[in-house]
C-alpha cells in the first residue's frame, strides 16, 4: 500500500498560502526589513574599516598579534578577490540567522532542561532536524515565502537553530544539584536562580552553542542560494552552472576566509567571557 505523504503535504501547503497567504506576507515584510537592518551597515563598511576593527576586536579579546593579523588579512581577502559586495551580504544573512536562532534556540534549551516531558517531545524533533538533508528545508520556505532572502533566512535558522536548543538544554542539565539547593536555600525564586546561578554556570556550553550554530548559520547560507540568496553562495551556485572553475574556486575561498573570520572571533568572545566570569567568581 503506498501513502500519498507528498500528497498530502501539497495540499497542506496549498490550503496555508490560501488561507493565510496575507499573514505570510506580512512575516515577509517584517523579516526584510530585520534582514536590511542588518545588511544596509555591513554593505556600507570599506575594507580597510571593517579590517582595522576586526584586528583591534581580535587583539583586545585575545591579547594575541597573530590572531588580529590573521584575520585582518581574512577580512582583506575578501576584498582582495573582489567579492567584498558579496561577503557582506552574505555575513548580513548569517549574524540575522545566528540572532534568530539564539532568540529561539535559548528559551526552547531551557524549556527542555526543566521539563522532561517537553525534552521527551523535542528530541525526536531536534534528530529529525539534525539528521534530514539540508536542502529539503529549502522546499517548504520557498512554497510559502517565494524566492529571496526571507526564505533563505527562514531555512537557515531551521537548520541552526538544534546546536543552540542542545547545548542549552545540556549546560543547565551539568550544573551541579548541590550549587542550585545551596541557591535556594539563600531564598533565591526560581528567576534568580535561573538568571544568577545556573546559565552562568552554563556559559561555556551557550558559548559553543552560538559558535556552532554560526558555523552551521553560513553553511546553509551557501546553499540556500538555489532559492534566491545573494551573497558567495550565488557565485558558487553560478561557478557550476556556467563551469567556472575559477569563479567557483574565488568564492570557496571567500568563504573558507569568512568561516574562520567568524569562527575565531566567536572563539574568542568565548574565551574572555570565560576568564572574565571565573574572575568575578574568585
Amino acid at each position: 500500500m503506498e501513502l500519498p505523504l507528498g500528497e498530502w503535504v501539497n495540499r497542506l501547503v496549498d490550503e496555508l498560502v490560501w488561507r493565510y497567504g496575507e499573514v505570510f506576507e506580512g512575516i515577509s515584510q517584517g523579516l526584510l526589513r530585520f534582514i536590511l537592518a542588518f545588511e544596509a551597515p555591513f554593505r556600507a563598511l570599506s575594507w580597510p574599516w571593517l579590517a582595522g576593527g576586526v584586528a583591534l576586536l581580535a587583539w583586545f579579546l585575545s591579547r594575541r598579534l597573530s590572531l588580529a593579523l590573521g584575520l585582518a588579512f581574512a577580512v582583506w581577502l575578501l576584498a582582495g578577490l573582489g567579492l567584498w559586495d558579496q561577503a557582506m551580504q552574505t555575513l548580513a544573512l548569517v549574524v540575522a540567522a545566528v540572532v534568530l536562532s539564539v532568540a529561539l534556540g535559548l528559551p526552547l534549551g531551557i524549556l527542555m532542561a526543566k521539563s522532561d516531558r517537553f525534552r521527551g517531545l523535542m528530541l525526536p524533533l531536534l534528530d529529525a532536524m539534525q539528521t534530514m538533508p539540508s536542502f529539503v528545508y529549502l522546499i517548504p520556505a520557498l512554497l510559502l515565502f517565494g524566492l529571496g532572502k526571507v526564505p533563505a533566512l527562514l531555512a537557515t535558522v531551521v537548520y541552526a537553530a538544534p546546536p543552540m536548543i542542545r547545548l542549552t538544554d545540556l549546560g543547565l542539565r551539568l550544573v551541579s544539584r548541590e550549587v542550585v539547593e545551596a541557591a535556594e536555600a539563600y531564598g533565591a525564586t526560581p528567576w534568580q536562580r535561573l538568571l544568577k546561578v545556573e546559565l552562568p554556570l552554563a556559559l561555556p556550553n551557550l558559548l559553543t552553542g552560538v559558535n556552532q550554530t554560526t558555523m552551521m548559520a553560513l553553511a546553509m547560507v551557501v546553499i540556500a542560494s538555489m532559492i534566491g540568496a545573494r551573497g558567495l553562495g550565488e557565485e558558487v551556485l553560478l561557478g557550476i552552472q556556467r563551469l567556472d572553475v575559477g569563479r567557483g574556486a574565488e568564492a570557496g575561498v571567500a568563504i573558507v576566509a569568512l568561516a574562520i573570520l567568524m569562527d575565531r572571533l566567536t572563539q574568542a568572545v568565548g574565551q574572555r567571557s570565560l576568564r572574565r566570569y571565573r574572575e568575578e567568581g574568585r
